[in-house]
């Protein structure tokens, strides 16, 4: 039997973007999220600039597949990767990443209109176990005492609509993302295109005046912690997340990285010593359900 190489690479995002939420709460609460992704951003870029030359992993793209990985980087980095950065600022990675989870049934169904994606019923099965897995794993509720990045900053609808609009960006962002990768471009010749043109956007909305103020003082734990999510999230992950797009169907795809909340529980119980409660462990083992229907469709 084949390992399937694809799918496990999502669940590599998963772990990724895991680690990388339990580093960014804190950064983004003291940078703000826009100046946050914007730091991270101009740092991967440069580094995947090095990578692609050292690796000669330079390859002839067209005119369109430059556009359609473009605004896929502009949809899913910028728009998708800011707003939800605000939502876990305002909610914490645990509440931040349940509600991130429904970018999986966006992406599942947006495949599904857009590119004609068709799903076997027990892959549907599955992407339901997991998206109600990962929404119970994260949403019970934290014990008296709870640890700070439990706290919930400002108003929750707020916190809720910011981690919606990023589930939606970065489901239409892989949506864009799917028929490139799928040809067989070079992934981290993706991710520069992606990362290089939402961090480009991003520069050049930061010199308007509606751009958010810029942080006044910036420690050097804040610093050290974005740019570890920037190489752990957004290097790492994201060009595995591509690399899975290349062999797996969008909603497949967004389904297994979108498990992310699951795995942050075992960290957040190291991090701040509080288990989690029982509704917590329920989602977690419906998630892991819904991981074996997917993997053995």
């Amino acid at each position: 039997m084949t390992l399937p190489l694809h799918e496990l690479a999502a669940l590599g995002t998963a772990t990724c973007w895991a680690v990388s939420g339990m580093l960014s709460s804190e950064a983004v609460r003291a940078m703000g999220p826009f100046h946050f992704n914007l730091l991270r951003q101009g740092f991967v870029t440069v580094l995947l600039l090095v990578l692609v030359t050292l690796s000669g992993g330079w390859q002839d793209l067209s005119g369109a597949q430059v556009a359609v990985l473009a605004l896929s980087g502009v949809v899913g980095i910028l728009l998708g990767d800011t707003l939800n950065f605000a939502g876990v600022g305002r909610l914490g990675p645990r509440r931040g990443g349940a509600v991130f989870a429904l970018n999986a049934p966006m992406a599942a169904i947006l495949g599904w209109i857009f590119l004609d994606e068709a799903l076997p019923l027990q892959a549907w099965a599955g992407i339901a176990f997991a998206a109600l897995g990962v929404a119970l794993a994260v949403l019970g509720r934290p014990r008296a005492g709870a640890h700070p990045l439990e706290s919930l900053r400002g108003a929750l609808i707020l916190g809720v609509l910011f981690g919606l609009g990023g589930a939606l960006g970065q489901a239409a962002g892989s949506l864009i993302a799917r028929p490139v990768m799928s040809a067989g471009l070079d992934p981290y010749l993706a991710s520069l295109v992606r990362v290089g043109a939402s961090g480009g956007a991003m520069v050049l909305l930061a010199g308007t005046p509606w751009a958010p103020a810029r942080p006044v003082a910036l420690s050097r734990v804040a610093l050290a912690q974005t740019l570890a999510t920037a190489i752990i999230g957004l290097l790492i992950g994201m060009t595995l997340f591509l690399y899975a797009l290349q062999g797996a169907q969008t909603g497949i795809v967004a389904t297994l990285s979108a498990t992310s909340p699951v795995i942050i529980l075992p960290l957040l119980w190291l991090r701040t010593g509080q288990r989690p409660t029982g509704v917590s462990v329920l989602g977690a083992a419906l998630a892991v359900a819904g991981l074996a229907l997917i993997f053995t469709r």
